[in-house]
């Protein structure tokens, strides 16, 4: 009898792998695609319960149904119907004081019969915590407990031995997706509202971020007169960093823009600068946006017109800002 020290070295087969590969996502694809046709009434009764309830979708599940759990409430969570997870062997040794009456127990078993999860079904009636049942028998214990009874059964699992949890967790997951969608969809949730629960996250910065949060402001805009001297507006630019200066009028309002570019041109042109003022050499009717507007769009503007920088406009078209495209780098929105 061999030992793990005397089995031979297991036989790599690229090919066989492959095939294994593409038996397995055939198996799961087919397995999702059957649940997807079995969907009815209870899917929608399962939505309309989450969607009503005044406290949270407390997500039930043990070993890869559980790990499966744990997913489905983050994604629940995360779009808009508050969701966590409570594993059944801790919930019978004092976590069953997390769940409360106006909460909702999504169970999720492949069986049905988990016997850490069968043992706490009595407390939810007791409790009058309403219960739906994501499991692939019709005929457990779970589903006969179970107000709503979602059916993920799956002829075989993709495993060869037909043991692995593999199609039935595939299933669990999809179902799991498919019921935070329709709640998203049926709570009106906007990717803002995404945005908001993902702050630390690439989109969360993109639709949280405004232009008056990254804007330079106050002293570190670059500002001067039309009747500036040339010298004068060169003083301004170089010592405000921005690569270009706003010409502003007395009240604040935007007359044009000078930039490096415009300075470069004018030196291959041969001109005296010595003897010009902002007006002359300023761009009129710069690109602006407004400072409520998102930073983002910003980084849009300044790509389409192939700029660097953008003066920022306040509520009353008046200049209270500035950013380039370090500024927005610096904020992670590029």
């Amino acid at each position: 009898m061999m030992n793990a020290r005397t089995a031979a070295p297991p036989v790599f087969e690229a090919g066989r792998a492959i095939v294994l590969a593409q038996e397995t996502l055939g198996i799961e694809a087919a397995a999702v695609m059957a649940v997807r046709q079995r969907l009815g009434p209870a899917f929608a009764q399962a939505v309309e319960r989450m969607l009503l309830l005044s406290g949270r979708v407390v997500v039930m599940g043990m070993g890869k149904s559980g790990h499966i759990g744990r997913k489905i409430a983050a994604t629940l969570a995360s779009t808009g119907t508050p969701a966590l997870f409570v594993h059944p062997a801790e919930a019978s040794h004092g976590d069953l004081g997390m769940i409360t009456a106006a909460d909702l127990v999504l169970a999720v078993s492949n069986s049905g019969e988990s016997q850490e999860l069968t043992a706490i079904l009595p407390v939810f009636k007791r409790l009058g915590v309403p219960l739906v049942a994501m499991t692939g028998r019709a005929d457990s214990t779970l589903a006969r407990y179970a107000d709503v009874f979602l059916d993920c059964a799956v002829d075989k699992e993709a495993c060869p031995l037909n043991l692995t949890p593999t199609a039935s967790t595939t299933v669990q997951l999809a179902l799991g997706d498919a019921l935070a969608v329709a709640l998203l969809d049926a709570r009106g949730f906007k990717a803002e509202d995404f945005a908001r629960s993902h702050p630390g996250g690439a989109l969360g910065r993109k639709l949280l971020t405004h232009v008056s949060d990254v804007m330079r402001s106050g002293p570190a805009v670059p500002r001067v007169g039309p009747d500036a001297s040339f010298s004068a507006l060169m003083r301004e630019m170089s010592a405000k960093g921005l690569g270009a200066t706003a010409v502003v009028n007395a009240d604040g309002q935007v007359l044009g823009i000078f930039t490096d570019g415009d300075l470069r041109r004018l030196v291959e042109r041969g001109q005296d600068l010595r003897t010009l003022s902002a007006a002359d050499v300023m761009h009129p009717q710069p690109c602006t946006i407004a400072q409520d507007a998102l930073a983002v769009e910003a980084a849009e503007l300044m790509e389409l017109r192939r700029i660097t920088s953008v003066l920022v406009l306040d509520e009353h078209g008046l200049l209270c800002g500035a950013l380039n495209s370090n500024d927005l780098m610096r904020a992670k929105v590029i």
